[in-house]
């Protein structure tokens, strides 16, 4: 008879060992079967799985990972809900590019996008400029001050229940931004309540279980995510202030950039769609066309 197992989430992997909860907020230290690594399944941090405890001191198993509804391979992540974008109003100066390539790796893995303007109270006219720009975007832009708490309210709310993950620039304040909007403790780049870490910044991801029943994913380098390569045609898909306009245009398919009798492109002019946008979405196609013409050097 097989042995009763319990569902399960990942909360963090280090040398083979994870760490996970269930249901009922129990946690268990596990290693993974055997059958696991012949079906080349690695657990990663967020997996659902099923979940065979230990007895006494001993580790536990993961027996299954259920399907994943998104996976990234750099953080090694699955099932995140949505991904926090980052921005300073104030210094350091806003890297609008980093907020589009941050926008476009979240939507290719399937994942939602909520953009966050911190620092707002330092220079409201450019917060508002940068939630101007991207009113079409569906990131439903929030301007805040993680340090007075300012506008934390608002983001809390959209983020109750759902794992989440903060990604942007160094300096924007993603980490004051976390500790203010769930009372945890910054230490050395990385945050814990229970698990001491050395001197470095952290190494590891973990998801950490927050009020409101949701998580929010500490982890290192998510701001270097880096988009895969793929046909320079499908990067419109990732504009969704673009998708009103899709079929209109004369030459099918057309990449909205500098084609004559662009739909797209009559929208920037007439203002429907920002132009600033629009700029930084071609320069990112010019990037994607060479390393799309050069893949297989």
């Amino acid at each position: 008879m097989a042995e009763p197992t319990l569902p399960g989430v990942i909360l963090q992997g280090v040398g083979g060992f994870y760490t996970a909860w269930d249901d009922e907020g129990r946690e268990y230290t596990l290693r993974a079967q055997g059958k696991l690594r012949r079906e080349r399944m690695k657990p990663k941090v967020g997996d659902r799985v099923e979940l065979i405890p230990g007895v006494g001191e001993e580790h536990g198993w993961i027996c299954r990972i259920l399907p994943r509804r998104n996976e990234l391979t750099r953080p090694p992540v699955a099932n995140i809900d949505v991904v926090v974008i980052v921005v300073a109003a104030a210094t350091p100066d806003p890297d609008l590019v980093m907020v589009d390539r941050l926008m476009l790796n979240a939507r290719r893995a399937g994942i939602a996008v909520q953009l966050a303007i911190n620092k707002s109270d330092l220079n409201p006219g450019r917060a508002a400029d940068i939630a101007r720009q991207y009113r079409g975007a569906e990131a439903s832009p929030v301007s805040l001050c993680a340090a007075t708490g300012e506008g934390l309210d608002a983001l809390r709310q959209r983020l109750r229940g759902r794992v989440h993950a903060l990604a942007g620039q160094s300096g924007a304040g993603k980490s004051t931004m976390i500790n203010a909007l769930y009372g945890l403790t910054l230490e050395t780049g990385g945050l814990s309540r229970k698990i001491e870490r050395g001197r470095n910044t952290t190494r590891h991801c973990q998801l950490i279980p927050v009020e409101g029943g949701g998580m929010v994913l500490d982890t290192p380098g998510f701001s270097l995510l880096e988009s895969e390569v793929f046909d320079p045609v499908a990067l419109k898909d990732s504009w969704p202030e673009f998708a009103p306009y899709e079929g209109q245009c004369y030459f099918q398919p057309c990449y909205h950039d500098t084609e004559p009798r662009c739909a797209v492109r009559e929208a920037v002019a007439q203002g429907h769609i920002d132009a600033q946008r629009h700029g930084r979405y071609s320069q990112l196609l010019d990037e994607m066309k060479t390393r799309w013409r050069d893949r297989y050097d």
